[in-house]
């Protein structure tokens, strides 16, 4: 384990993230909004750190990086974002406490999209920017963007590539790692900027359109207002979002494939026709159940019913319904999706579609075994077999989840938080989706949990932003030996 790389790779990442605070800056003297000191501040204490961690190894050049390596910069590197990215928060005022700025703030950069504001509507428009932009550079990935536009990392950025990219098997779309992260970069923009258009449309300002936007491809869901999506109380508004979520909780390579003109991909990719498929049924089961019930339209059902559940499947976490007050068969179907999750190489958190895919092939496979003890089958997706070691990955990883949920679920209960509140809350942060249910509901918030259960769930959205793998190696000894 070469310290000095790892010292110098996140040295120029936290240099990176404090000059992006320029952005907020802007936005600060452009509203006026009292908050330039705090990114200020913030920048040149970000940018120092990051200096000095950069000149501790200038002299050493990165020549390649061991998959050990990687997952130490990945893992390490994101929990100094986090705590460098709480300082906006906490200079600005916005959180008084430092444990509420770094919970909002990994909370942003993981895109999980919790949050412990009780009034965001009086939270400066800076502020509420920097929450929104946050998100929009940790749904592609910090480390994604920086292979895209620092090159020298591209020596052994296939480590960095890996241990961050949300996917059972990353995919790389170039020959040239560099020019794969531009890609996914450049789809990630064009679509961003699309949405912003018809957002405009709807009649949303520049403002709000954009800060939606910034958090709706990565599958964040901050919104500027303290009712989320509901406040503009528009059907127009409602599926232009629910069609940019189901977009941004599809792999990114389909998207650049389909640009490239092969136009029923998303169809003929099995993930993807399972993503989609799951999506419809779960809003008109859901709309059917509530329909007459809670709305006394049809259309009014299928409108709330879809995007509710393109909101959690796909970990955005936007709202505009209640859906505690919904009857328990579409509660049980919400709680549901919030654990399956969007598609591999989306931005969208969860388990993800394809490994869900692969588990129930591989129990079926077992079942099948019993009844044929001769035969040799195989695991298939897309009609090439997926190899024993994809298959061993993708179970343990289940595994983990599990277990991994139920623990921290078990913990967040004997700090005093209800049965119901806790498995919501672990579920939703380790998912990246926001809301949850119980006292952490789409009306509610993690504003009233103790400090010690913020710090652990701030834990349980990096496990889940970095697939659960990256971060939890660093406490096996072995990892750190020679």
């Amino acid at each position: 384990m070469r310290r000095q790389y790892i010292s110098k790779i996140i040295g120029i990442l936290l240099i990176f993230l404090g000059f992006s605070m320029i952005f907020p800056l802007l936005c600060s003297l452009l509203y006026q909004d009292g908050t330039l000191m705090a990114y200020l501040i913030s920048m040149a204490i970000t940018i120092f750190s990051g200096s000095a961690l950069y000149m501790v190894a200038r002299r050493t050049r990165i020549e390649y990086i061991s998959p050990r390596e990687g997952m130490a910069i990945v893992a390490l590197s994101w929990t100094l974002i986090g705590l460098f990215g709480a300082l906006p928060f906490y200079f600005g005022d916005a959180c008084p406490a430092f444990t509420d700025a770094f919970f909002e703030s990994v909370s942003g950069f993981t895109t999980t999209g919790s949050s412990i504001l009780t009034n965001i509507e009086g939270v400066s428009k800076s502020l509420l920017f920097w929450r929104s932009l946050i998100q929009w550079l940790g749904g592609m990935g910090i480390i994604v963007l920086s292979l895209a536009i620092l090159p020298f990392l591209g020596v052994g950025g296939m480590q960095l590539f890996k241990a961050e990219v949300p996917s059972p098997v990353p995919d790389k779309l170039s020959p040239r790692l560099t020019d794969s992260a531009k890609i996914l970069w450049y789809v990630y923009i064009l679509i961003s900027v699309l949405q912003v258009i018809l957002l405009l449309f709807g009649g949303m300002s520049f403002y709000d359109s954009l800060c939606h936007t910034l958090t709706t491809m990565p599958t964040g869901g901050f919104s500027t207002k303290n009712s989320s999506v509901s406040h503009y109380n528009s059907a127009y508004i409602d599926y232009v979002i629910v069609i940019f979520m189901i977009l941004a909780g599809i792999n990114f390579s389909l998207h650049y494939q389909m640009l490239r003109g092969k136009t029923l991909i998303f169809w003929r990719d099995s993930e993807c026709r399972f993503f989609l498929l799951l999506c419809l049924g779960c809003s008109i089961i859901i709309a059917f159940n509530i329909y007459g019930s809670v709305y006394d339209t049809a259309g009014k059902a299928f409108q709330y019913a879809s995007f509710q559940v393109v909101s959690l499947i796909t970990t955005t976490g936007y709202a505009t319904a209640d859906y505690e007050q919904w009857p328990g068969l579409s509660q049980i179907l919400l709680f549901i999706c919030m654990f399956i999750g969007a598609s591999a190489g989306s931005t969208g958190g969860g388990m993800k579609c394809a490994r869900i895919m692969v588990a129930f092939k591989y129990c079926y496979r077992e079942l099948f075994s019993l009844v044929h003890p001769r035969s040799v089958s195989q695991i298939k997706m897309n009609g090439a077999v997926v190899p024993f070691h994809v298959v061993r990955s993708i179970m343990g990883f289940l595994a983990l989840y599990i277990g991994i949920f139920i623990i921290c679920s078990i913990l967040v209960a004997a700090m005093g938080t209800d049965m119901i509140t806790a498995f919501s809350a672990v579920a939703a942060c380790i998912g990246n989706i926001g809301p949850g249910f119980g006292d952490v509901g789409p009306v509610d918030n993690f504003s009233a949990m103790p400090a010690a259960t913020k710090w652990l769930l701030s834990w349980c959205m990096l496990l889940g932003r970095l697939e659960i793998y990256t971060v939890i190696i660093l406490f096996v000894p072995e990892f750190w030996k020679k």
